[in-house]
């Protein structure tokens, strides 16, 4: 018996799809191996129209939000009266704790002041024995010449008897006893200006030594009082946020300095600036009065406005840049309750906006010996020499040689060198340059007056709540 099949239909149809499918996978693949690519030179030719419109020129950077005003939570004022040069916080309620007027704030290291308290009270203890031992030896001295006086006194009266009893012996006797009579009067005399001198000389030993007493119990005294200011209030009501200084966050185990005790502060929130730094490269842009458009990286859906009110006259190095920066406050001209010191800003400071202009992409401008643009014209490409005005991130004005809706490329096209050049002529660009350097001084006297406008406040940089690292974009 033999066995055997019969193909259907159905069968032989999929295994010619299969045959096909394969042969259009290998046809694919030796097509993206064998296909010819694209020489270095050969790029493709990207163009754009020339745009005509507004155009702002803007300077941005990140910035830190901080209260313009603080109340500064200090720690003992006169910690260098009595000899301490700084301490430690030992306690501290988190920041951002709400607290009232009187309110526990910090707790500050007392061992350095228990120690001057302790060495005070034993310097008092001391005094008061030197003191109580001088009493007692002047009263036995002045009691030894007080007895002295009396036996004198005593001797006295017999040189006197004496006397008297002589007067019927010879002269010689009478004169000697004159003699020891007047010389038991000199001693008496002798002996009363010693009692005076001793009795002043111990009354200044004592005022002396009551005088050390009285400088050492002020002392103690004042460390005493300065005890109670090592647990630090709150002087107002308010929203703690921890001090900041060059070696950080001050917080529990941070450094307070008799110099400037400053432990924490009490910002007003309903007043906010945004400090930010400006690269020496753009600072020259940025005038007090300019408009800041400002988003709150935590909340970047919110938008809000500012104004430039204050721009360092002198740059400063930050840590790890290298070029020169600038520091500029921006006030905010909205309040939210989102907004907390140190949170970081996104600036946008719109030095100017000029209405209607022409302006490119930067990237389509080239630059030789002359600023030109790769433009297509009549269906060719020709390097057109332009005039160009002021710039932002993104784009350029271009103040002549180029018209709305122009086209001109992004990339540079092949054989870029033989292409042909338009120059503009002498004249036109001599007129242009004089009206633009008379529309700079415009915007510069604009600028000034605009300045000017904005009232000069005395805010220093450690001012507000809130500081730390700015990251110059």
């Amino acid at each position: 018996m033999s066995f055997y099949t019969t193909k259907t239909p159905f069968a032989m149809n999929l295994k010619t799809f299969g045959i096909a499918a394969v042969v259009l996978i290998l046809s694919i693949v030796a097509w993206r191996w064998l296909r010819p690519t694209q020489s270095a030179g050969e790029t493709a030719e990207l163009s754009v129209t020339v745009r005509q419109g507004e155009f702002k020129v803007k300077v941005t950077a990140t910035g830190e939000l901080q209260a313009k005003r603080s109340e500064k939570i200090r720690g003992p004022q006169g910690m260098r009266t009595v000899g301490i040069w700084q301490t430690n916080i030992t306690d501290m309620v988190p920041e951002g704790t709400l607290v009232s007027e009187g309110n526990y704030v910090a707790s500050l290291d007392k061992t350095e002041l228990t120690t001057k308290m302790r060495d005070a009270q034993t310097e008092i203890d001391k005094i008061l024995t030197q003191l109580e031992q001088a009493k007692i030896d002047t009263a036995i001295e002045m009691r030894g010449l007080r007895d002295q006086l009396v036996n004198l006194q005593f001797q006295r009266k017999e040189k006197e008897l004496q006397l008297e009893q002589s007067k019927y012996e010879p002269p010689s006797v009478i004169q000697q006893a004159k003699l020891d009579l007047e010389r038991t009067d000199r001693d008496y005399q002798q002996l009363l200006q010693k009692l005076q001198l001793t009795k002043e000389k111990s009354d200044a030993r004592i005022s002396e030594i009551n005088a050390l007493l009285r400088q050492n119990q002020e002392r103690y005294n004042r460390l005493a009082e300065l005890s109670g200011e090592f647990t630090v209030m709150a002087p107002k009501a308010g929203m703690v946020i921890y001090a900041r200084s060059w070696n950080g966050k001050i917080g529990p185990g941070s450094q307070v300095q008799a110099w400037d005790p400053i432990v924490a502060e009490l910002p007003d929130l309903s007043d906010m600036v945004s400090k930010t730094y400006v690269n020496e490269v753009d600072i020259s842009r940025v005038r007090k009065g300019q408009d800041v458009k400002i988003k709150i990286d935590a909340f970047p859906d919110n938008d809000y406005t500012g104004t430039v009110i204050q721009v360092a006259n002198i740059g400063e190095q930050l840590k790890d840049y290298d070029a020169k920066v600038f520091e500029v406050l921006i006030q905010l001209n909205e309040t939210d309750s989102v907004m907390r010191p140190a949170m970081t800003t996104s600036n946008e400071i719109v030095t100017y906006v000029y209405p209607d202009v022409v302006f490119i992409p930067i990237e389509a401008l080239q630059s030789d010996s002359v600023s030109f643009v790769y433009k297509k014209q009549d269906g060719k490409i020709i390097r057109q020499e332009v005039i160009t005005g002021e710039s932002n991130a993104d784009e350029i004005i271009i103040a002549h040689g180029l018209a709305a809706n122009d086209e001109i490329l992004l990339t540079v096209p092949k054989d870029a060198s033989k292409l042909p050049f338009s120059p503009l002529p002498a004249e036109v660009k001599e007129t242009i340059r004089k009206q633009q350097e008379a529309a700079r001084k415009q915007r510069e006297a604009d600028a000034l007056a605009r300045s000017r406008k904005i009232p000069d406040e005395n805010l220093r940089s450690d001012e507000g709540g809130g500081g730390g690292f700015i990251i110059i974009n």
